[in-house]
């Protein structure tokens, strides 16, 4: 087993009530995720989809499972039944698909929308003119079996702070913006920004939710 115990529970006192800790597990085998969880940790992030369902199959059914990865609309029903929050949603497409799969099992899934911050042009997302468009589209009231429960996004790759700062704060402003306005099946609580190399910076400036994987898992082993 090779979690950061030490460093886990220094994270936990830092966030407080501050913020939901999600730890990216991606890569990570069972026993990493064990381990965690028998330290208290119940929120777990992940990118993959197949990923996802061996590992929600072979571990405590009280963890509540994020997917944070490029969702595809015809791999959303393998993770419908049991996924907590859906974070990354970046098309109406996807929204109508999740809303879909969860109207067969008569539930109500989480999303969360991807908001394009970053410099660098191959990460997705909205942007806000776009987000502007899927608000006002009546397409979305129809979706009873989606609650859009906030934003997430990822700050550009540098080691200048103010940059990440100003982008981590345009988003804050834009959550602040669509949290005061009546939109069709939503409920914004979570505003999710910050991995292991900015959260810092992201809770203060206004962040709620926070995607750690390497400060608590250390480095990803990734199959050649």
């Amino acid at each position: 087993m090779s979690i950061n115990a030490e460093k886990y529970k220094e994270i936990i006192d830092e966030l407080k009530d501050r913020a939901t800790l999600v730890a990216v597990s991606k890569t990570k085998p069972d026993e990493d995720i064990q381990g965690l969880y028998n330290l208290g940790q119940r929120h777990f992030g992940e990118n993959y989809v197949q990923e996802l369902t061996d590992k929600q199959a072979q571990l405590p059914t009280d963890i509540h499972w994020h997917f944070i990865g490029h969702l595809q609309s015809n791999k959303v029903k393998q993770i419908a039944p049991f996924v907590f929050l859906i974070h990354g949603v970046d098309s109406l497409k996807l929204l109508q698909e999740i809303n879909k799969q969860a109207s067969k099992l008569n539930k109500i899934i989480n999303v969360l929308l991807q908001v394009h911050i970053a410099k660098e042009e191959t990460k997705f997302g909205f942007d806000q003119q776009e987000l502007d468009a899927l608000f006002n589209n009546i397409q979305l009231a129809a979706l009873n079996n989606v609650v859009i429960a906030g934003l997430m996004g990822m700050a550009s790759f540098t080691d200048n702070t103010a940059v990440i700062k100003n982008e981590f704060n345009q988003l804050k402003s834009l959550f602040d913006r669509y949290a005061q306005i009546q939109i069709p099946n939503s409920k914004f609580h979570f505003l999710s920004m910050g991995m292991s190399s900015d959260y810092k910076i992201a809770i203060a400036n206004g962040s709620n939710m926070v995607r750690i994987g390497s400060l608590l898992f250390g480095a990803r082993a990734y199959k050649m």
